[in-house]
């Protein structure tokens, strides 16, 4: 799933290369991944693209051209979801549900350069909002504070009195917006942190490793990624990934093996060795005590 660095770095993406160009047709090949219906799609031919911005994981398109009738056209790309951007595209309107293509903004000229929408496979999540204001989007509304934005002392207060384990309440975005579940692996390991730990409880050494933390690895992934073309950010993130998606292999700060714990639909992975004092922490599919 696309997080912070990588929905930055399409921003700068669309940023340098879609800005001051106009919408010539825009193809919705997947009716149910647009989510407001008025203004319709169509309305976006003939304006012409201002900026693009980020909201913690939303991305968003802006067409201020028009002043009192500004548009954004955001987009949440869940978990399988990519922006595409493309020199040159077919003129032929796409079929609808054909392949991964959902939506297909067409700059400059009808086949010219532009972007695409795609999600692959089969839970269609990909959602689509074309609105005035971005605080119409129910998502965006309901986002906690940037995650490069808090000080040190701002997540202090947000964690103070909460119960939930730490890896859970640093993913809920109406706590703290932009972190998925692969830069918190990444966050907690660098933090030397449990994933486990109650968010609540952590003492004032442990939330100064979790907060610096979490501005460099976001910070570094930002780094990495902005200024990559929109295909190679995918092969950016995994390659800067030291404990997430990584289980069995060697963990390269301590070389304790990399372990996977899962509970609902999610999994995450971290170090014994790094976050646990060498304790593998129990999966709850298969017992239902959590140390």
């Amino acid at each position: 799933m696309p997080e912070l660095p990588e929905v930055e770095a399409l921003a700068q993406h669309l940023r340098d290369h879609a800005v001051y160009r106009p919408v010539a047709r825009v193809d919705v090949a997947s009716m149910s991944v647009l989510k407001t219906f008025e203004p319709p799609a169509s309305a976006l031919v003939g304006r012409v693209v201002t900026g693009a911005s980020r909201y913690g994981k939303f991305l968003s398109v802006e067409f201020h051209d028009r002043p009192g009738d500004e548009l954004a056209l955001i987009t949440h790309l869940s978990r399988a979801g990519w922006l595409r951007w493309h020199a040159t595209a077919s003129a032929t309107p796409p079929k609808p549900g054909r392949g991964p293509l959902a939506l297909r903004v067409h700059l400059d000229t009808v086949g010219g350069p532009g972007f695409d929408l795609t999600e692959a496979g089969t839970q269609k999540r990909l959602a689509v909002y074309l609105v005035h204001d971005p605080q119409e989007v129910p998502g965006i509304a309901k986002l906690g504070p940037d995650a490069l934005a808090l000080s040190r002392d701002e997540l202090a207060e947000l964690l103070a009195g909460h119960t939930e384990r730490i890896k859970t309440l640093i993913v809920d975005q109406k706590t703290i917006a932009g972190i998925g579940n692969a830069y918190s692996d990444e966050i907690l390991h660098t933090a030397r942190l449990s994933p486990y730990a109650v968010s609540g409880r952590l003492r004032p050494e442990q939330l100064d490793a979790l907060y610096e933390a979490m501005r460099t690895v976001l910070t570094d992934a930002v780094e990495r990624s902005v200024g990559q073309g929109a295909a190679e950010l995918k092969g950016e993130k995994r390659s800067g990934l030291r404990v997430h998606a990584r289980t069995g292999l060697p963990c390269p700060v301590c070389g304790d093996t990399v372990r996977e714990v899962s509970f609902a639909e999610r999994s995450f992975q971290y170090c014994p060795g790094c976050q646990t004092g060498g304790k593998p922490l129990a999966d709850r599919r298969l017992s239902r005590l959590v140390r």
